[in-house]
This record gives structure tokens, sequence and C-alpha cells, in this order.
């Protein structure tokens, strides 16, 4: 397992190349929105990503977890070269416009027969994904969606825990004692094991959140600076949802993008 800090093998996103994550540990984020070319812009300036298009039906399909993708615009971000996320046109506008985490596992199927075992729900059922590998979406008890990836020729990030990059997700939860069961039961060695250094965590709602928001993933990006970072959601349109606080993992603050994405700055 990879130190928390670096990426578990650099990739290119190239099929073959497969790293060697944990069942368990965040490995791809992807961001479903109504405006592919718009998310371009803002994460572009804000992160310095670069996007690469791929064609309709090649083997480098998007990373999803419904079949939306591919009937859908999508783009990979790049990060000097290295995928680190992906952007998808939403196809039903009754879609929510969100951020959302992949956890890794060597078998999709046998995982979700055991989130369904734990009291979860298969939202949609594990699928081959072109040539990249299986994805499902999946849901916890507590209603907070989540998706796996199994991977073949699409290992994941080819960057973490690098400026621009994911660096962490936090699961805010009604019951975190409820939820360190569910997912302990189902990704114990990446979150508890002798070598875990986790990329995921569990608070609950109200610690940052409205008691009325539903139990949800927020995914965070590194960054050097906070406040320059705020300065430029703003500047580009977002807005500020949780203003800078403190955490166990660092200084935190939740904002959106111009078309309402929530995420996470994380300096550390």
């Amino acid at each position: 397992m990879a130190e928390n800090g670096a990426s578990a093998k650099r990739t290119s996103g190239d099929p073959g190349e497969v790293s060697a994550y944990p069942e368990g540990v965040p490995c791809w984020v992807d961001a479903h929105l109504s405006d592919v070319a718009a998310g371009r812009r803002f994460y572009g300036e804000l992160f310095g990503w670069t996007f690469e298009e791929r064609a309709k039906g090649s083997t480098q399909e998007p990373v999803k977890g419904s079949a939306e993708a591919a009937a859908g615009e999508w783009v990979w971000a790049r990060l000097d070269g290295e995928p680190v996320a992906a952007l998808v046109r939403k196809t039903d506008g009754r879609m929510p416009t969100v951020w959302s985490v992949y956890f890794h596992t060597p078998d999709a199927a046998a995982l979700a027969e055991r989130i369904r075992a734990g009291g979860g729900q298969v939202v949609t059922p594990p699928h081959p994904v072109g040539g990249l590998g299986t994805t499902a979406l999946a849901a916890d008890p507590d209603g907070a969606v989540f998706a796996l990836w199994q991977p073949a020729g699409h290992p994941g990030f080819g960057r973490r825990h690098e400026p621009g990059t994911f660096t962490w997700t936090e699961l805010y939860t009604r019951d975190t004692e409820a939820a360190n069961t569910f997912y302990g039961d189902l990704f114990h060695d990446a979150l508890f094991g002798p070598d875990a250094a986790p990329d995921f965590g569990r608070a609950p709602v109200s610690s940052v959140f409205p008691a009325q928001m539903p139990p949800h993933f927020l995914v965070h990006f590194l960054v050097g600076d906070v406040e320059a970072a705020l300065g430029a959601v703003a500047r580009l349109g977002g807005r500020v949802r949780v203003p800078p606080f403190e955490t166990s993992y660092g200084g935190v603050a939740v904002v959106s993008d111009d078309q309402g994405a929530s995420f996470a700055l994380l300096q550390r």
C-alpha cells in the first residue's frame, strides 16, 4: 500500500497500467455537470487541469456509476499529463450536480453482495465500462451514495495528494458508529488494518452542515493556500458554502462550482 501523500503508482491512464490500491481506497472521482465546457473553464483555472476528450464508444470511456456516460459528453482532467478526475455531462436534468467518489475493489460483484448483506443498496449493478474496468453505484444504510471501481485498463488516479488533486473524502452521516461498522466490514484493511493510511473519514452531518442535510460524501482537493483558492472560486462564479474550519486532517472550506457541485478545499 502506498503511503498517505503519494500515488499508489504513477500512471498515464493507458490500458494495461493497473495500480495496487487495496480494496476500499478512494481511487477516482468525477463530476456530473449540465455544462462540461463550463466545468472545464472553472476547474482548469482553479486547479490548472488540462482536459482530454475521447471518442464515444472507444475503449477509453468515462468512469461513471451509470450508463449515461456512454451517451453524454465527458472529458478526463489531467494534471501534468496524468489523470486526476473526469467531468461528465448529465443527460437527465433531474440528476444531481455532484462530485462522486469511487472505491477500489478487485471484485465489484462480490463487493456489491457484501453491500447488500450489510444493509446498503446497489443502485446500479456492476457493469463494464469499455476496456477500462467495471463500475457500480451503491448507497450505505444511511443513504450516502458512492461508487465502486474494479480496474482493467484504467487504474484510477495518476496523481493524488498533491495541490490540485484528490486528497480526502469525508462521509457526513447521521450515525458515525454505524458508518464505522458498515464501512469497516467492507473495507477493514484499508481503514483499520496495520498498514492503513486512509483517505476516508466519517463525521456527523451536524458538525458542519445543517441537521437536515442528507448524508453524503464530500470530495476534498488539496490546495497550497485555501484563502487564495477561495478567492479564485468566487472570481470564477462559485460559492463558499462553509468558511474555513479546522479538522484533524487539515484546514477545510466547503465550496461549490458555478453549476452547484459541492467539494472541499483542504490545506495541510
